[in-house]
């Protein structure tokens, strides 16, 4: 039986803290649009910033539809599932915004982050929470983690940032989503921290 919760603390935030995978889903205003999945995993990539907000670095490499989505409606839920130990699945509900590295916010938040000066961080996705859930997870599959992958870190770590900002600008799907929304503004601003 699920439950609500009116804060992340205590066991939700352990479990968020343990988790080494977590998805984001967005979706656009117009019931044409395409809805977007996505699975984030990078190692240190994610922060719960307080009982009622987490934020997350959002990485180049693929389309920009979770920032296009926010900046057009800023909905948004986050979800955590136990592959191994006690069955759980924990979702935040929310308002999401992307931060972007011309943001006065930018170098606060970007320095709660391990991973923070890591190649190819586009925006750091700041979510708070509207609704805190959990549900059992009981047909989640039990799965082993074995390693973080590197290719992300080491394909993105041989350009300097400003062949990065060229790679963003010149994929079709990251200044404009598959629906036309606005998307990364480009040309990227170069990092500040």
């Amino acid at each position: 039986m699920g439950k609500t919760f009116e804060r992340i603390d205590g066991r939700l935030r352990e479990f968020i803290d343990r988790q080494p995978v977590f998805f984001v889903a967005t979706a656009p205003l117009s019931g044409e649009g395409h809805v977007n999945l996505s699975p984030k995993g990078r190692s240190g990539s994610l922060r719960v910033l307080d009982e009622r907000t987490v934020a997350y670095l959002d990485f180049g490499g693929s389309g920009a539809e979770t920032i296009a989505h926010l900046r057009e409606n800023g909905r948004i839920t986050v979800m955590w599932c136990a592959f191994e130990g006690p069955p759980s699945i924990v979702r935040v509900h929310g308002r999401g915004e992307p931060v972007f590295r011309d943001d006065p916010r930018w170098a606060d938040l970007i320095a709660l982050f391990p991973e923070g000066d890591a190649p190819a961080i586009r925006a750091v996705v700041v979510v708070t929470a509207t609704r805190i859930s959990d549900t059992c997870g009981f047909a989640v599959p039990f799965m082993d983690y074995r390693e973080e992958r590197t290719l992300h870190a080491e394909y993105f770590g041989r350009k300097t940032d400003e062949e990065f900002a060229a790679y963003c600008a010149g994929k079709p799907h990251v200044p404009t989503s598959l629906d036309g929304l606005a998307a990364l503004p480009v040309p990227l601003p170069p990092r500040t921290a």
